[in-house]
Parts: C-alpha cells; sequence; structure tokens
C-alpha cells in the first residue's frame, strides 16, 4: 500500500511504501520532472528497471526548487534511503557538503565528480555519441546547414554541441553549423516555447536538422521541427517515437543504466569515478523502427564504422570540458 509524506512542505513530496527496510534506494531527480522525456525520464527507466528485476521499492523525489537540494539529501539520508542517486551536475557543491555527515550512506551522482570515500560519480563521454549523431545529420541534411539547440549554458551542454560539431565537419566540412543556448538558469531545462521559438529562427536560417540536448526544452524543439518540415534529433533517452519519421535519430546517454547499477549494487556502492563511454555503452545513437527509414544502410556504414574507430582510439573526438574550446565552429 502506498502512501504519500510529505518531505519539503506541500512543494515537493516524496514517495514512500509501507513496510520498506531502511536500506531502499532512493532517487532525487533535477529539476524538469522524471517525465521530461529526455534526462530525468532516463534515470527514472533505470530505477523502474531495478524495481521490476527484483520486486525491490525505491523512494523518490522531484526537485521543485534550487533551495531544496541540500535538505532533500539530508531528509534522504536521515530516514536511512541507502544508496541515493542524484542527477544532474547542480548536486556537486552541496553532495560535497552533505556526504562526509553520512558515512555509512553511499550516494551517487550524475554528470558532476564530487571526491568523497562514500561516493560514486557517474560520467559520460556526450561528445562521442554527439559526434555520431553529428555525422547523420551532415548526411540527411539537403541545404548543408543544420542547428544544435541546448538549454542551460554550461560547459557539458557546450559538450554536446562541440562534439555534434565535429561530426558534422568530419562529413562535410563546409557545413554551417547554428548553435543555440536556452538560457543560463536552470528554468533553461523546461522551456518548450523558447526551444520552440528558436527552433523556427533556426529553420528561418536555413536548418533543416536540428539536435536538441535541453531537457524538457528538447520537447518543444522537435514538435516544431516536425511542424516545420525539418528533422530533429532528440536526447538522453530514445525520442524517435515523439515523432516517427520525423526525428531523424537520438543521442543515447544510458542513464538509466547508471541508476540501474547504482540501486543494484546497493549498500555495497562503489566509490570513485565511473566513466560511461562509447567503449561501454555510455553512449550511442538510436535506430528502431520509429527512424529506420531515414537511416540508409550507407549511413549506419558510416557511422558504425566511426564508432568503431572511436572506441579504438583511431579518432578522438575532443572534449570542450577539457578546456573550453572547441576545434570547429
Amino acid at each position: 500500500m502506498t502512501y504519500m509524506k510529505s518531505l519539503l512542505g506541500a512543494a515537493a513530496t516524496l514517495a514512500l511504501t509501507a513496510g520498506i527496510s531502511l536500506a531502499d534506494p532512493a532517487i532525487i531527480f533535477d529539476l524538469g520532472g522524471k517525465f521530461d522525456k529526455s534526462f530525468n525520464e532516463a534515470a527514472f527507466n533505470g530505477a523502474q528497471k531495478w524495481a521490476a528485476e527484483t520486486g525491490g521499492t525505491f523512494k523518490e523525489l522531484e526537485m521543485q526548487s534550487e533551495a531544496q537540494r541540500e535538505q532533500a539529501l539530508r531528509r534522504l539520508a536521515e530516514s536511512g534511503a541507502n544508496p541515493i542517486v542524484m542527477t544532474g551536475f547542480a548536486f556537486g557543491d552541496v553532495l560535497n557538503q552533505v556526504a562526509p555527515d553520512y558515512p555509512d550512506t553511499r550516494f551517487a551522482i550524475v554528470d558532476m565528480v564530487v571526491d568523497q570515500p562514500n561516493v560514486k560519480s557517474v560520467v559520460f563521454t556526450e561528445q562521442e555519441g554527439s559526434y555520431l549523431v553529428g555525422m547523420l545529420a551532415a548526411m540527411a541534411s539537403k541545404t548543408g546547414t543544420v542547428g544544435f539547440i541546448g538549454g542551460m549554458d554550461i560547459p557539458l551542454i557546450r559538450r554536446f554541441g562541440c562534439g555534434y560539431a565535429q561530426g558534422v565537419k568530419a562529413v562535410n566540412p563546409d557545413a554551417r553549423i547554428i548553435q543555440n543556448m536556452t538560457g543560463t538558469t536552470p528554468a533553461a531545462w523546461n522551456d518548450p516555447v523558447k526551444g520552440a521559438e528558436l527552433t523556427a529562427a533556426q529553420i528561418s536560417q536555413g536548418a533543416d536538422v536540428i539536435f536538441a540536448a535541453a531537457g524538457g526544452t528538447g520537447v518543444g524543439v522537435l514538435q516544431a521541427a516536425a511542424d516545420g518540415g525539418i528533422l530533429s534529433i532528440g536526447v538522453d533517452s530514445n525520442q524517435n517515437h515523439l515523432h516517427p519519421g520525423k526525428v531523424l535519430t537520438s543521442m543515447l546517454k544510458r542513464v538509466d543504466n547508471a541508476v540501474y547499477e547504482a540501486f543494484k549494487e546497493g549498500e555495497n556502492l562503489t566509490a570513485g569515478v565511473s566513466v560511461m563511454d562509447l567503449k561501454a555503452d555510455g553512449v550511442g545513437y538510436a535506430l528502431d523502427e520509429n527512424n529506420a527509414a531515414l537511416l540508409t544502410q550507407d549511413m549506419q556504414d558510416a557511422v558504425n564504422a566511426a564508432a568503431d574507430k572511436i572506441k579504438s582510439g583511431e579518432i578522438i573526438v575532443h572534449d570542450f570540458m577539457s578546456d573550453n574550446t572547441c576545434p570547429v565552429e
């Protein structure tokens, strides 16, 4: 029997299940909500997979404001949840302060490195997956102009954009790449109207394929692209199904696997840094019945060959976060 218990007042609630053990794992979703059809939803799917396989239960919390981060972590730790997984770089500073106060609790954070003995930091090589979808964008484009729309303007999202640009240029050195960011605050993750406006602007400049790396904002990008008669590229989760035949592909970031593995390890969660790269199936591109007609065999062969070269080290995709520069525009 499930009941709801207030955790942070009316603004946020924590789902609990009667009779759970004190060692139930917990997950905190970043702003944008667990059903953002992208980053947070991928994390939720990983938790759901663990629950379905084990019959276990987990606690969950959707953030409503930045001010809730520390209180949420402390309340969950004090409730006995273990491990506690959080999605998003924005938890980094708070977790660095909270983790030492709960040495017997294991924490996992996605997209940020926190150097504490009871913290597992999971990071992804987003530039590698973005390179692959950049290649596909260039091969699908008829105008030679493609677009990128990011969410919050941070180095992590610039990493997506830079990897994408490198993939585009690898196929078409003369391609034009239009890049826009949605904003400079966390609100940029959940503004589909702004995403649609930026998409319309890029279409007016000739873009006929647009990659959205913007969380919930990307839903507006994909919708506007479909309405405008061009192709889009989804991110994090497989978003091909949102507009079948109009989403070229999705850059997969296997946050679901990260959460699943953390829950599976449980109280024995291994601390340290875990890098989920292309070789580890941490990133990739989506191919299913919704976009199969859009990706010719030649396109698939080319991008798969590039993926093999990235895995072997023959192709090294520049990481924007290594020096905050990008070798291509």
